[in-house]
């Protein structure tokens, strides 16, 4: 986790559930329309810069010039605030993925089942990430990563990973450059969506191909292969 995920529905969505008025923040009000949304291409990224919140398309994943490996899209949050890697956009690059849900794969030993995972009163969802700042600007592969946590309390027969989702209430205090890395971690652990928060069905394989993108990704199947 996590390796995919849904980007879909209208800003509106999103900046209504963060109780973000219309004039704090310029954007284009049509769907975002994206059920499929893959690492290597550019997300709409929440970010505050100058006083002023942003939504901005950044490239998902972190290969800095000495990172000569494929970049990464994850970062675990037990680490990210200290490890060398992760903590200069710890301090200095918070941001928020707005989604509706991303997809997992239950595997067996021959089989593999894409489910989709979302909110269980199906709300927006807010992903924890960092990434290199400022984010109107192209710094190539040095994009964003998601920030995940553990996944054991009811959730690990899908994946012992997720996604950090936020409450809607403590997104603006992460986004704040008035936040201390110190407190961003009290907030990692403190305002993170519990396990219970959330609901899955199997969807299907299609979704496993990029080149596949629609509405139709999401609905759920009747014979899951796992």
């Amino acid at each position: 986790m996590c390796g995919r995920f849904a980007q879909y529905n209208s800003r509106n969505e999103y900046f209504d559930a963060l109780k973000i008025k219309d004039d704090e923040i310029i954007y284009d009000p049509q769907p975002i329309g994206r059920f499929n949304v893959a690492p290597g291409t550019k997300v709409l990224l929440l970010n505050e810069r100058d006083e002023h919140l942003h939504l901005d398309p950044v490239y998902w994943g972190y290969g800095p010039d000495w990172w000569h490996k494929q970049p990464l899209i994850n970062a675990r949050g037990e680490t990210a605030a200290s490890g060398r890697m992760f903590k200069p956009l710890w301090h200095h690059g918070r941001a928020v993925v707005p989604a509706d849900g991303w997809f997992e794969w239950k595997r067996d030993a021959s089989h593999k089942q894409p489910y989709f995972i979302y909110h269980q009163n199906k709300q927006p969802l807010f992903f924890a990430a960092i990434g290199k700042a400022p984010y109107d600007k192209d710094h190539g592969h040095e994009g964003f990563v998601i920030i995940t946590a553990a996944s054991n309390k009811g959730m690990v027969d899908i994946h012992d990973r997720r996604p950090l989702v936020l409450s809607s209430d403590a997104v603006a205090e992460w986004l704040s450059p008035e936040t201390t890395p110190e407190r961003a971690e009290e907030i990692a652990q403190d305002a993170a969506l519990p396990e219970k928060a959330f609901a899955w069905h199997p969807v299907d394989k299609a979704v496993g191909s990029i080149k596949h993108q629609g509405a139709e990704l999401i609905e759920r199947i009747d014979h899951p292969l796992v």
